[in-house]
């Protein structure tokens, strides 16, 4: 261990600091950079404007209008996911990760306020996103299609969980920014695991699919009807999500604290 490491690990040992103080910190950051403003605003934009393409392109009374009209989460999972990559890979890049860790050298209570507060954020704006969609998508439905109702529990889950899932990708991509640092090759990474790796996997084991993010939004969190495949309850393969978010974030979270900035 380097003197630099001991230094701060002695100095994170020292009481006074807390979550409050960190996701503070973290918040005046987060809202005080425009790019998140924008990058957030065009990600609630394209999942809204997506969602009503699809509800006009929708002619069969019998497709599963919800997932349908749901169908831009697969794009704007990208732009919220790239943004949890550069909330973190921004902070080395700019040299800024220096004066975070100065302010509270708690290292693992720096990436934990990171994640409660732009989890949170992410959480409003996917929500936003996908009750938008919704609301535009089965607006603009032709009148042979039976526009489906919020009322109908099922159709309330799949909107709720899919705004969820964007929220949760937005911290798989901060997990992947604080493994990677680096914000190219991090984002090539977050691309490759949520489009890539998917086409791969599925394309060999439909099964296998239901353990991939990409696909289960599509076939199982956003859909009301049963998808042939995905036979595991929509919550089991939110979890499944949420998993992958919680071993990046644990994984970043050890290199953190392990590695000089």
């Amino acid at each position: 261990m380097t003197a630099t490491t001991l230094q701060q690990t002695r100095a994170a040992e020292r009481p006074g600091y807390r979550l409050r103080h960190a996701a503070r910190m973290e918040w005046i950051k987060l809202r005080s950079l425009r790019s998140t403003t924008w990058i957030l605003a065009a990600g609630v934009v394209v999942t809204i404007a997506l969602g009503t393409v699809a509800g006009l392109n929708t002619s069969d009374p019998k497709s599963d209008v919800t997932s349908n009209v749901l169908s831009g989460v697969i794009f704007g999972q990208l732009l919220l996911g790239v943004l949890g990559v550069l909330v973190m890979s921004s902070e080395y890049s700019s040299g800024t990760i220096r004066a975070t860790l100065a302010a509270i050298p708690r290292r693992p209570l720096v990436l934990t306020g990171k994640a409660v507060v732009f989890g949170t954020v992410a959480l409003v704006a996917g929500e936003v996103a996908t009750f938008g969609s919704f609301l535009a998508g089965t607006a603009a439905l032709r009148s042979s299609v039976p526009r489906p109702s919020l009322s109908d529990p099922a159709v309330l889950r799949a909107v709720v969980m899919a705004g969820a899932y964007l929220a949760l990708i937005a911290l798989i991509g901060l997990g992947i920014g604080a493994i990677v640092r680096h914000s190219a090759p991090a984002v090539t990474t977050l691309v490759g695991g949520l489009f890539v790796l998917p086409l791969v996997i599925g394309a060999g084991s439909r099964t296998a699919g239901q353990f991939m993010p990409e696909l289960i939004v599509g076939n199982s969190l956003a859909a009301v009807q049963p998808v042939k495949g995905f036979g595991l309850s929509p919550w089991l393969e939110l979890g499944i999500v949420a998993l992958y978010a919680v071993v990046l974030l644990g994984v970043g979270r050890a290199l953190l604290v392990r590695r000089d900035v």
